[in-house]
């Protein structure tokens, strides 16, 4: 017999899920696993045991391995969040290990490299992927479910990938909250090498600049600051990524020069220039911006709801009891067993006292991070 009181949960999209490589991103997509009720277990995956206490310390994660094996085997999705240079190599540790029918997908920002070394293992379920988000402070400490929100994520399927597996990875992504696109690897290697990789070399040449006369520094005022951002990453990291996509890279950089050279020719004619000013302003203004930075904090709560009528009114009703002020709720996913909704309140405080209230009624909720 059910108990009325135990908390209702939805059926997760996986059973199991392994991150391999709980930095950044790889706690990121953790984190939204476990808020989001996606998985009913979250395991992370690192060889760095300190980084492992953080993750469990900081519930990224239900439990922690520092070493694969047979336990790999119960995965139905893994995640190879690892650094560049370290991907391929953890791809090949792990493959032995991996269930036939597991779900398998990485977030490195090249793609053909990988693809063709899963497809060499005999990787079947492989859905190579790329979750366009980031910042400059890295490491697991930094992890968000919010990161990934709104995010384009380019999955790249081979010739070879199985149209269940690219299904499955894709309502994964929309479920993270994030927005996929599909193209072949090598179309999204030589994309990101002119938004991505590019302006990765461009911001390191305008900081050499500067490095290389001080009074300049002087003047590098929030223009320069901005334009410079991405030269804060890890640039061991950064380096790896540059460096892999070098191929497509350097036509990028040709691409660039004759940019520059174009420009430098139209200071003798200053119509021309100002229609290149104008056609940068159109093209600037014209760019998706996803504004997270600039939100004010948010105090949030996830509900995990069985698929029944009036679930919504429940919850509300019994915080409106409570005196607890609901300023913002989003339905964040229904499966056939139910789903989950996220709840912005105003303080941590209402966090606290909504988790009991809730908890108290028969539902499961998780504050977000």
């Amino acid at each position: 017999m059910t108990d009325p009181a135990a908390p209702v949960t939805p059926a997760p999209l996986f059973d199991t899920a392994v991150v391999a490589g709980v930095g950044l991103i790889g706690g990121s997509v953790a984190l939204g696993l476990r808020q989001r009720f996606l998985a009913r277990r979250v395991i992370g995956l690192d060889n760095s045991v300190e980084v492992l206490r953080e993750a469990e310390a900081l519930g990224v994660v239900d439990e922690v391995r520092a070493t694969p094996g047979e336990w790999l085997r119960d995965a139905d999705l893994v995640v190879l969040a690892a650094p560049m240079r370290s991907l391929a190599p953890l791809a090949r540790e792990l493959a032995p290990w991996l269930s036939r029918g597991a779900l398998v997908t990485d977030v490195g920002s090249v793609k053909a490299g990988i693809a063709a070394e899963m497809e060499a293992l005999g990787v079947r379920n492989f859905v190579a992927g790329h979750p366009m988000a980031g910042s400059e402070r890295g490491g697991v400490t930094h992890a968000r479910a919010g990161l990934l929100e709104n995010a384009v994520w380019v999955l790249t399927p081979s010739d070879h990938t199985p149209l269940t597996a690219l299904s499955k990875a894709r309502t994964l992504v929309e479920h993270l909250g994030a927005a996929p696109v599909v193209m072949p690897p090598d179309a999204h290697d030589q994309l990101v090498a002119t938004v991505s990789h590019l302006p990765y070399l461009a911001s390191l040449a305008l900081t050499h600049m500067v490095a290389r006369d001080e009074r300049l520094s002087l003047l590098a005022a929030g223009g320069f600051r901005d334009l410079t951002r991405v030269a804060s990453g890890d640039p061991r990291m950064s380096r790896d990524m540059v460096v892999e996509n070098r191929s497509a890279l350097r036509e990028a950089l040709s691409r660039f020069r004759r940019q520059l050279d174009r420009l430098e020719a139209d200071l003798d004619e200053p119509d021309d220039l100002l229609d290149a000013a104008q056609e940068g302003k159109r093209t600037r203004d014209s760019l998706p911006v996803v504004k997270r930075s600039l939100l004010p904090p948010k105090h949030d709560l996830v509900v995990a709801v069985p698929d029944r009528p009036n679930q919504i009114g429940a919850v509300t009703q019994a915080l409106g009891e409570a005196g607890v002020n609901i300023k913002d709720i989003e339905v964040l996913a229904i499966r056939e067993e139910g789903g989950a909704m996220r709840l912005g309140l105003e303080s941590p405080e209402d966090v606290r006292r909504a988790g009991e209230i809730l908890s108290a009624a028969g539902f499961e909720v998780r504050a977000r991070g």
